[in-house]
């Protein structure tokens, strides 16, 4: 009888701890500033003809109404399109418009903001600070003017190439297939001129996405502190989008941030191999597809959803995403590192990060890995902020 008091006194001790840890992290992460550089769903939202502010759950990975319940204070939209777009500076245009119709309908949730006082204030009054960053250089379309313009409607952060180059700057993707590479490498007078009227506007310049010779110009060249909106360690999982850690280096000494991609291929070394076998046994299915349409990202979606059980076990294991978080603070400092998730523009997350709503799962495990709670708030959002800063003084 003694014994079984005995076990059911220490069944409920344990309970109560259990519980008294999920307060402790929920309570961190809702008190703290949690900032996303990426998420793509304004392009996913009109290319699947949904809307950001009606519940899709399960259809995306976010929507207005799950970042509230995920703790996600202020969202940088990705305003993107692939660099075979016709009229780049509409389509970017258009995802702008996009976002400020949202934003007029829900004046009581969501608040775009240009400053840094800006986003204090939307984060005062409970309300998702939304910003906008221009994913690909090709979307100002080789004109000061139009980054001007993209400036002024509120884009506060340009990654300087996508996966294509632009005539003054060479992508990663570039750089690193020379079938793709038709020009020499790296930022060319007009690239620099780019860059110093980034600087010189308040744009925070982002080089996620670009080759290392770009990397280094563009470095070289700002007089602010760059980010690096979503991309994760080269020695971690050896992606031509993720850095080598003399570039980790350099983030750190300019000040920047390096905000960390969720997706699965840029966390584990093995998911293309994974992957690749997974393509492998769909062969003739994908081929099948890919008759119909031109873009292999659709054929990718397509098998994806199709096979949703063989799928999950792709993606990244949880912990992956915090050993390059691990890796980057050993490397440069916890003032130098934040989130990026990609989410809307990748098609396989780290286990457990299903979509937005599981953001306190983050803080829970920064906490388990014994980062203290002012480590975690500057990990979450308050590096971001001070770089947002920096770029606008």
């Amino acid at each position: 009888m003694f014994s079984k008091i005995i076990t059911a006194l220490f069944l409920v001790i344990f309970i109560l701890t259990q519980s008294a840890n999920a307060q402790q992290y929920k309570k961190l992460h809702f008190k703290s500033i949690v900032v996303d550089t990426h998420n793509d769903i304004l392009t996913t939202a009109i290319d699947k003809g949904y809307s950001f502010d009606e519940n899709l759950r399960g259809k995306t990975h976010s929507d207005l109404w799950r970042m509230k319940e995920g703790g996600v204070d202020v969202q940088i939209f990705s305003v993107w399109c692939d660099g075979e777009k016709q009229n780049p500076f509409a389509w970017a245009n258009r995802e702008i418009d996009t976002l400020y119709a949202t934003a007029a309908r829900h004046p009581g949730q969501m608040m775009l903001v240009k400053t840094p006082d800006d986003l204090m204030q939307a984060v005062k009054e409970k309300k998702l600070a939304a910003m906008m960053g221009v994913e690909g250089g090709h979307m100002m379309e080789n004109d000061l003017s139009k980054l001007d313009s993209l400036f002024k409607r509120g884009v506060r952060y340009m990654t300087l190439t996508w996966n294509n180059s632009t005539p003054w700057a060479t992508s990663a993707m570039a750089e690193t297939h020379d079938s793709l590479l038709h020009q020499p490498k790296g930022l060319n007078d007009f690239g620099r001129q780019v860059v110093k009227r980034m600087n010189e506007l308040g744009m925070m310049v982002d080089l996620s996405h670009v080759g290392e010779k770009t990397f280094w110009d563009a470095i070289n060249t700002t007089t602010k502190p760059v980010i690096v909106s979503h991309s994760c360690a080269y020695s971690l999982c050896p992606s031509f989008r993720n850095l080598k850690d003399d570039q980790i280096k350099a983030v750190g000494k300019n000040g920047g941030v390096i905000h960390l991609n969720f997706f699965s291929g840029f966390l584990d070394s093995n998911y293309q191999k994974n992957t690749n076998a997974f393509n492998a046994k769909h062969k003739a299915e994908r081929d099948s597809v890919l008759k119909t349409v031109t873009d292999p990202y659709f054929a990718d979606d397509y098998l994806f959803a199709k096979y949703k059980d063989e799928v999950e076990s792709l993606r990244a294991p949880f912990h992956l995403l915090f050993d390059h978080l691990d890796y980057m603070v050993k490397l440069i400092g916890i003032d130098h590192v934040g989130l990026g998730s990609d989410f809307d523009g990748i098609n396989s997350a780290p286990q457990q990060l299903d979509d937005v709503t599981n953001y306190p799962l983050i803080t829970k495990e920064l906490l388990n890995r014994g980062y203290s709670k002012k480590d975690i708030a500057k990990i979450l959002g308050g590096n971001f902020l001070r770089v947002f800063k920096a770029n606008t003084n």
